[in-house]
């Protein structure tokens, strides 16, 4: 058994522009959350093509030790804790794959991607067969909610409803945001439908921590999302040359972040 959940995400931005907002946002982010021995390190980051398929493969390495709950620290063997994802980007879809060699097969969270010009209608975009998609649920994340926010996670500066860009005029966000963007057919409106299938096989803990896992991958589009908007004015004139040339730049960072400095960024609270 697997737990399914399908999270929509709509913004105020157009899918050409997100693919550069998204790019910008992950290297970003990934600074946010290396440091102390902890964090990301990137192998490699290269174009590939299969089968017809092109884009862009990633293979990263996450560090987390302290990023998981106590009680899961506490079973852990040492070295345990470290996880590879692997991401092929065919912009506009997305295919990420997140595994552990010490569960080997008895682990994964997989993220399917769609970006699509519209406001979240769209059923079933991922095709699912009919018996699989009845027991997907559709989990709507709205940017603007400070409420589905974590306190800790809150900051003033990343908030959608606080935010207006200098350079596209975009926000801030009021409570009807959606509704208003709907009836506006001159503004980039997008949804980035993202498909989560977790699997963790271990006697007694399944429930508990796929549970946990679909928690935290919801956390981290939220947090994420409400980022890519309010650091628009950093990221909407640049190209795509000018992000590879940032991930080089970011690739080097991560090395010596890694290796140096405390523990930063995301990490299970204690109730978790």
């Amino acid at each position: 058994m697997v737990l399914i959940k399908e999270y929509r995400v709509i913004l105020p931005i157009s899918v050409q522009e997100y693919q550069v907002g998204q790019l910008f946002t992950v290297a970003e982010a990934s600074k946010n959350e290396t440091g102390g021995g902890e964090g990301i390190e990137v192998l490699i980051n290269e174009p590939y093509e299969d089968e017809g398929e092109k884009g862009q493969y990633t293979h990263k390495v996450y560090h987390l030790k302290s990023k998981v709950p106590a009680w899961l620290r506490y079973i852990a063997p040492e070295g345990a804790l470290v996880f590879h994802e692997k991401a092929w980007n065919a912009y506009p879809f997305c295919r990420t794959v997140i595994t552990n060699e010490y569960m080997k097969d008895d682990f994964l969270i997989k993220i399917e991607t769609w970006h699509k010009p519209d406001m979240g209608t769209l059923e079933n975009v991922h095709d699912l067969d009919g018996p699989t998609w009845k027991t997907v649920e559709v989990v709507p994340i709205d940017i603007a909610d400070k409420d589905a926010v974590a306190h800790g996670d809150y900051k003033p500066e990343e908030d959608p409803a606080l935010f207006k860009s200098t350079k596209t005029g975009r926000g801030p966000l009021s409570p009807e945001w959606k509704n208003d963007l709907m009836n506006k057919t001159d503004c980039p409106k997008m949804c980035a439908y993202k498909l989560v299938t977790v699997k963790f096989k271990w006697w007694g803990l399944q429930t508990k921590v796929e549970n946990f896992i679909q928690k935290q991958e919801k956390r981290i589009f939220t947090n994420f999302h409400r980022q890519l908007f309010c650091w628009i004015d950093n990221w909407v004139e640049l190209t795509m040359a000018d992000i590879r040339r940032m991930e080089e730049e970011t690739k080097k960072e991560l090395e010596e972040m890694r290796e140096k400095g405390t523990v930063r960024g995301t990490s299970a609270t204690s109730e978790e």
